[in-house]
């Protein structure tokens, strides 16, 4: 037990240890069942109110031989310019959703991303969060990343 309270107290200071807490008072608060854009806007209200600079539907520009694509895809919610979450209200998570976010984190080149499903009984890790990260970054990852 004392291991585990140790990883957490070393965690709180982290951004993504942040970011899962303000997901996890979303949830406690508006319950499973909703659409993807209501926990899109009130996580939005939830980082604000924490002082996490976050953005919402950034665009992702792909290209090919030096050419934009002109694809229009886009990251759910961009938490302080280096960490993506992908949030959906589905049953279950699928591959592809693995695939999309890791996709996104190596187009975007970002070293961290979640996927959040909102549509679960209990938002916990394990259960409605999966960790992803981008193992082809390029740049220093902060330690108050993760």
């Amino acid at each position: 037990m004392e291991l585990l309270e140790e990883y957490t107290n070393s965690k709180k200071d982290t951004l993504a240890y942040k970011v899962i807490g303000c997901a996890m008072k979303v949830h406690s608060k508006l319950g499973p069942g909703l659409l993807e854009s209501v926990y899109k806007k009130a996580l939005l209200i939830e980082l604000k109110k924490q002082n996490i600079k976050a953005e919402s539907e950034v665009p992702i520009n792909v290209t090919y031989c030096g050419e934009d694509l002109g694809l229009g895809f886009r990251i759910d919610v961009l938490v302080e310019d280096i960490l993506i979450l992908e949030l959906k209200s589905i049953t279950t998570f699928e591959t592809t959703h693995y695939k999309q976010l890791s996709n996104y984190l190596h187009l975007a080149n970002k070293p961290l991303g979640y996927l959040i499903n909102f549509n679960v009984d209990e938002l916990v890790i394990g259960i409605g969060f999966e960790k992803v990260r981008n193992f082809q970054y390029k740049g220093d990852v902060p330690k108050w990343l993760y």
